[in-house]
């Protein structure tokens, strides 16, 4: 909601839910109980709306926790949150050392000629005059035709993170690009903070040694390391993992995804930034799960995300180091426990869970902000309807499993489809059944050489990214038939110009700066029309 929409007074009669004629008493107070990016993104989405001016919120943290900022990239939404709080680029982005990203390369993945690398692309208008040959061809190819399928060719981000290019084109050139962003996450979170207090938001560094719930089973409030009792209408958990309110206070169970998402720790160090600064964030398969190379500002992220079932802690440090470089470097190296699933209930009574403590998809696509961001705007959104009965409670927490369990199977179809042998890790990554009705629709559509547009739109598969990002998935790990049982393409079957598509992409990509340049001097104004119909 931003600072200029239609003003709701929050204590007027709000319509009833659930066959009730009683409206829920206002919201007056709510306390997010964590901090870091996701407590203050919460406490700054809820402060900047219509509902603001007539609420307290408190952002209690703890001196004694720590960030734990596993992954530093975002998706393109991570644009329309900062646009909507008035915050430009050039104010928050040299704040927290942070980087254009124009999508995700994985290296390593598919075993497959011609298929061992691939980017994933955030699209933009340009893709338009590109997107029908890379479909067509990608058809073909299915249905046995030796024709080029492979995406990079056919999109422009794919160009600009190869090129070391920044995703914000000069002013003269009229055409948007989706982009996300790499950051500190520490930082990001600091730079929040400050902002949530300009806002008004009152910060408390206190530890919570009790969580106190009524009669009913809600939170009533939360007894302090001073002895002091904190008490609000209503609470959201920020705890991370620990999951302080909604698990442990509320008992709210935890549902696993680890029958299909193998991954359930994480070592993370840093280097130095060296070479080209690529706008991209790469992926690289390694032997029991796969490491991250995020490029900041003031230095380079690195992490390898594994299976503690397939390898230890010293195993998968050393894997990283010597995939790196540093073997033998003095670089402090830190390790990671992850919880990934999702609770049951997102809201459970008084209590919305955000972030870490809502549930985690691991890294791999960068959408842990982007559950903060939506489930903190759902939340506004509850909150201005006083919208708080047993419905409203039901919707939202369904809402909410469904996003969780379409990016986990869009996550799943990554490992799924890989093609190594190397090890058992990614042998039983492919050989997982334990997949969902979901995205068995998705893969049997594709091997059947169907389109998967139309189960897309209709619902019956893979919702939650749209039709472009599963085909670049797809293609780039090179699901089609083997080459040897490829024949050349009739005249209809290689009836697109892929000269004229390489000769698009070059002159496009000859509007967009140097990556370093354009973070030199980050131009005013931001532009999310094409965010306005992402699939999310």
């Amino acid at each position: 909601m931003s600072e200029t929409a239609t003003v709701i007074d929050p204590y007027a009669p709000a319509r009833p839910l659930g066959g009730s004629t009683d409206a829920p008493p206002p919201v007056r107070h709510v306390c997010i109980v964590g901090g870091g990016s996701a407590g203050w993104m919460t406490a700054l989405s809820l402060a900047t709306t219509a509902y603001g001016p007539r609420l307290k919120v408190t952002v209690l943290e703890s001196p004694q926790v720590g960030i734990i900022g596993v992954g530093e990239g975002s998706t393109p939404w991570l644009r329309r949150f900062f646009e909507t709080l008035g915050i430009a680029e050039s104010e928050w982005m040299p704040a927290c050392h942070a980087t254009y990203k124009s999508g995700i390369t994985f290296e390593g993945w598919s075993s497959k000629p011609g298929f061992e690398r691939y980017f994933h692309p955030f699209v933009s208008m340009l893709d338009n005059m590109t997107m029908q040959p890379f479909v067509d061809n990608v058809h073909a190819r299915l249905d046995g035709a030796n024709v080029h399928a492979h995406p990079d060719r056919f999109f422009v981000a794919a160009a600009l993170a190869r090129q070391a290019k920044g995703p914000r084109a000069r002013a003269d050139f009229p055409f948007d690009v989706w982009y996300g962003y790499h950051f500190d996450a520490t930082l990001l979170g600091q730079f929040l903070a400050r902002k949530a207090a300009d806002r008004g938001v009152t910060h408390l560094q206190r530890h919570v040694n009790q969580v106190l719930l009524d009669e009913h089973g809600d939170i009533a409030g939360l007894k302090l390391d001073d002895g002091e009792t904190l008490s609000a209408d209503f609470f959201v958990d920020c705890t991370g993992f620990a999951s302080l309110l909604n698990g442990q206070a509320l008992q709210t169970p935890f549902i696993g995804f680890g029958e299909n998402l193998f991954n359930d720790a994480a070592v993370a160090m840093p280097t130095p930034l060296d070479g080209p600064l690529e706008s991209q964030t790469v992926a690289t398969a390694l032997r029991h799960g796969w490491a991250w190379k995020i490029p900041l500002t003031r230095r380079q992220g690195n992490g390898y995300v594994y299976s503690s079932a397939h390898c230890s802690a010293d195993e998968a440090e050393t894997e990283l180091r010597r995939h790196l470089g540093v073997l033998d470097a003095d670089i402090p190296a830190r390790h990671l426990k992850m919880r990934v699933g999702r609770m049951e209930k997102i809201w459970h009574r008084n209590c919305v869970a955000i972030g870490l403590s809502q549930g985690f998809i691991e890294p791999l696509e960068a959408t842990a902000l982007l559950y903060v961001q939506v489930t903190a705007a759902m939340l506004v959104e509850v909150l201005e309807k006083r919208a708080l009965g047993p419905e409203a409670q039901a919707q939202f927490n369904e809402a909410m499993r469904q996003r969780f369990e379409n990016t986990r199977d869009y996550i799943v179809a990554h490992y799924k489809t890989n093609s190594r042998t190397d090890t058992a890790y990614w042998r039983a990554n492919a050989e997982n059944m334990q997949l969902s009705e979901s995205l068995k629709g998705v893969l049997m559509t594709w091997m059947s050489r169907k389109p998967l547009v139309a189960g897309l739109k209709a619902g019956r598969f893979g919702q939650g990214y749209p039709a472009v990002s599963w085909y670049a998935l797809l293609a780039g790990m090179g699901v089609f038939p083997d080459a040897e049982d490829l024949a050349p393409p009739t005249a209809e079957q290689a009836r697109h110009d892929l000269a004229a598509v390489d000769h698009f992409i070059a002159r496009s990509v000859r509007h967009f700066p140097d990556h370093r340049a354009l973070l030199a001097d980050i131009p005013p104004g931001n532009s999310h029309q094409l965010l306005q119909n992402y699939a999310w």
